[in-house]
């Protein structure tokens, strides 16, 4: 796709990416007040966020499929325009059902807007430096989101009350979607007559959102319930009809020839793990904050001011390394620094330490976590035929929500494994004790997404032509 305006075809994308992550911790932030208003229970009031996350883990796969075959500029357009409205309609909800639909078919809007996004970055950019370099600034605008998010929804909430926190997403939706129909090339005729798979399309959504739906209400209702067990089975049925289905179609949804692209596995891998580990530190320093320390929604907020720049600033750095030394060592050298970050972290979980304790842990770990992030993505678009980027990005988007959703699961069963039956100050210091214990074990999952990276291969270097000599040499 030839683009005339790089810079603000750029912009558009680094913008898209921001209200995607802007409305990950935008609602956390509001819900207390949400379901104060809206009558949630304690354990009702999770499906807020819930509803947002299983949809959003289920539809991605199909998302990448979408804008392979229906067009990234349509497939972007249409996903920014469900997030106006859905976002509407979350603001003007009145009842408990309306906001969990609302937050449902935000969630399928964000499983349709980030591989539409991020194929086309890896259409618009060629491979090389210059997808490094709008990879980079991709990932700093989300980091940015995630900051933006967390202040701006203390802000609206306390000066507007919860609603102002789903209206905000109404006009910058909404303009950044009108903006890419001018400034983002129209999508080219497909060349060839590929099918949707719609029986693969269907049983991979099916089974991808059962079971992040088993894993976003284990911790909430018991591994053991009913409910849980049956998303489990289902799921399993689900995925295992999806892989005999793609064996034998013959246009699948996902080729398993894709899956020789060795690039491509250690990326998807790579997201897994990320989000297990690196992506699951907000959680706990979220709980830390408010829950040990007592910082209020706004507070919380502006502690996150710090990891968040170290993040877009490891994106940067992350791009830069890529270039000079390839994604292989880039992966492992952000792996390494996250690993120390994130050990440096554990003196801050304690109910006497000061916030001052945390930083120089939240500025390392938060500089590996953007050096992985770009590193990441672009393994994973690494080596794609461009009308499969959808399908990969996609991929790598599915297991990066499966790898937050198990990373926070099994992470909190272990951070609240002692905190039964204990009130006051002493539930107090076992939160803090189950979070350092969480913490430790996030820096050991880092350690083995270290030695994942080591899979990629090194790129061999070409060595130069040989010297042809002006003069042939005489036979005599």
């Amino acid at each position: 796709m030839a683009v005339r305006r790089p810079g603000w075809a750029l912009a558009l994308l680094a913008t898209a990416q921001l209200i995607y992550s802007l409305d990950i911790n935008i609602v956390y932030v509001a819900l207390p007040e949400l379901a104060a208003d809206l009558g949630f229970s304690e354990q009702t009031r999770q499906w807020v966020v819930s509803a947002y996350v299983v949809f959003a883990g289920g539809f991605l796969l199909l998302g990448g499929r979408a804008a392979d075959l229906l067009g990234r500029r349509r497939v972007f357009v249409l996903a920014l325009s469900l997030y106006a409205l859905s976002s509407l309609a979350g603001g003007l909800a009145d009842t408990q059902a309306v906001i969990v639909a609302a937050r449902a078919v935000q969630g399928i809007g964000g499983a349709l807007l980030l591989p539409a996004t991020l194929a086309l970055l890896a259409t618009l950019f060629e491979e090389g430096p210059r997808r490094n370099r709008a990879l980079a600034v991709w990932g700093g605008a989300g980091a940015s989101g995630l900051t933006i998010g967390a202040l701006l929804g203390g802000v609206l909430t306390q000066a507007f009350g919860w609603p102002a926190v789903f209206y905000v997403n109404v006009p910058l939706a909404g303009a950044v979607a009108a903006a890419a129909l001018l400034v983002i090339p129209r999508d080219e005729r497909a060349g060839t007559s590929r099918r949707f798979d719609l029986p693969g399309a269907l049983t991979v959504t099916a089974g991808a959102t059962l079971l992040v739906f088993g894993l976003v209400q284990g911790p909430e209702l018991g591994w053991t319930e009913p409910a849980v067990l049956g998303a489990f089975v289902a799921a399993a049925a689900g995925l295992v009809a999806f892989a005999v289905i793609e064996s034998r179609s013959a246009d699948p949804l996902l080729p398993f020839a894709m899956l020789r692209n060795r690039s491509l596995v250690v990326g998807v891998t790579v997201t897994f793990v990320f989000m297990g580990t690196f992506g699951a530190l907000p959680y706990f320093l979220t709980v830390l904050f408010q829950n040990v320390h007592g910082f209020t929604a706004l507070e919380a907020g502006l502690a996150f001011l710090v990891p968040s720049a170290a993040i877009a600033s490891g994106t940067q750095f992350g791009a830069r390394l890529v270039g000079r030394f390839g994604a292989r060592r880039t992966l492992v050298a952000g792996f390494a620094v996250g690993v120390i970050g994130t050990v440096a972290l554990a003196p801050a979980f304690g109910v006497g330490a000061a916030f001052t304790t945390a930083v120089p842990g939240l500025v390392v770990s938060g500089v590996g976590q953007g050096i992985v992030w770009t590193a990441m993505w672009i393994a994973a678009s690494t080596g794609v035929a461009p009308e499969r980027q959808g399908v990969a990005n996609g991929t790598a988007s599915m297991t990066l929500n499966l790898g937050n959703a198990i990373g926070i699961a099994v992470l909190t069963v272990v951070a609240n494994a002692g905190t039964g039956g204990r009130t006051g100050d002493l539930l107090r210091a076992a939160v803090a004790d189950g979070g350092r214990t969480a913490v430790l074990l996030a820096a050991g999952g880092m350690a083995a997404g270290l030695a994942v990276s080591l899979a990629l291969r090194v790129p061999a270097r070409t060595s130069p032509p040989a010297r042809v000599p002006d003069q042939m040499p005489s036979s005599g």
